[in-house]
């Protein structure tokens, strides 16, 4: 049994409730009515941010929470709507930063939200950066009837999450799916992400209605709009071997995500895959470190 990575700055936790949601909300470093927020994403949790804020260069004030249906914030009964999201941030950051605008880290889906959220209320951020968040595929209006009959069908059909005999197991899972994670890290993450299911076994905490598909389709010319109205100083960190950037074929191109978002700045992790803030934490805090600075 490998021992779970131990963090070096401590986490605090607390819960708020926000839209009638209890959210799981977790600070590093000092006290402050500023903090830097982190947004995980998808069926991730507050809590691995650890590898980057002990990678951190400097004790920035950091606040991350759960998002509604995952980890240990409270799950909406009905299903998810994705401009839930949006809303959940605007009034977290009237709790979390209640005297002016946010400086805001994203991973994937979270960064999506930030990058987005920037160009809906932009006078409510400060500075924004993205880890891997650069929108998804565009689709066709052919795909629209197609994914109004399979969300229909997953309604009927109950979904669920992998169950595992222990988080060892889990552990050595995700190390199966990502190489570049280190054991000690893989302990942690599999004790953040799953609980224990009352038989001995362990399982994701995360409400399995994420997993149905969303019967609207994404419009890419949607989030294109949003971002051109960023005026917050921006950076995109994309990873050389994400193979969820590849999905996107030419949009995952620096030079087209540069045209499609005039403000941002583009960087690329070498060595790196889509969860480069569990890979290379180091790497990450050096580029966060010296955009964060400014003002």
């Amino acid at each position: 049994m490998t021992e779970p990575y131990a963090p070096r700055r401590p986490p605090r936790h607390e819960s708020v409730t926000v839209r009638g949601i209890e959210h799981h909300l977790t600070r590093w470093g000092p006290d402050s009515d500023d903090p830097v927020v982190l947004l995980h994403g998808w069926v991730d949790t507050a809590d691995t941010f650890q590898f980057l804020v002990d990678a951190f260069e400097r004790d920035w004030p950091l606040a991350a929470f759960d998002w509604r249906g995952f980890g240990r914030s409270g799950w909406q009964p009905d299903g998810y709507w994705f401009p839930d999201y949006f809303a959940d941030l605007d009034q977290m950051l009237d709790l979390l930063c209640p005297h002016g605008p946010a400086r805001l880290v994203g991973h994937s889906m979270g960064g999506n939200i930030a990058m987005l959220y920037a160009g809906i209320r932009p006078e409510r951020v400060r500075r924004v950066a993205s880890l891997e968040g650069f929108g998804l595929p565009r689709t066709g209006v052919e795909a629209a009837p197609g994914r109004f009959r399979e969300w229909l069908h997953q309604l009927r059909e109950p979904q669920s999450f992998g169950e595992f005999r222990s988080h060892d197991e889990f552990a050595h899972y995700l190390l199966r799916r990502n190489p570049r994670l280190t054991a000690e890290r893989a302990a942690f993450i599999a004790r953040s992400w799953a609980g224990a299911t009352g038989t001995g076994a362990v399982r994701v905490q995360a409400d399995p209605a994420h997993k149905r598909v969303n019967p609207y389709r994404y419009l890419r010319e949607d989030a294109e709009a949003c971002w051109r109205q960023v005026v917050a100083p921006a950076l995109l960190v994309l990873a050389t071997d994400s193979d969820y950037r590849a999905r996107l074929g030419e949009d995952g191109e620096p030079e087209r995500l540069r045209r499609a978002f005039p403000a941002i700045c583009v960087e690329m992790l070498a060595d790196a895959g889509h969860m480069m803030h569990h890979e290379r934490p180091e790497a990450v805090a050096r580029l966060l470190d010296d955009f964060l600075l400014g003002d």
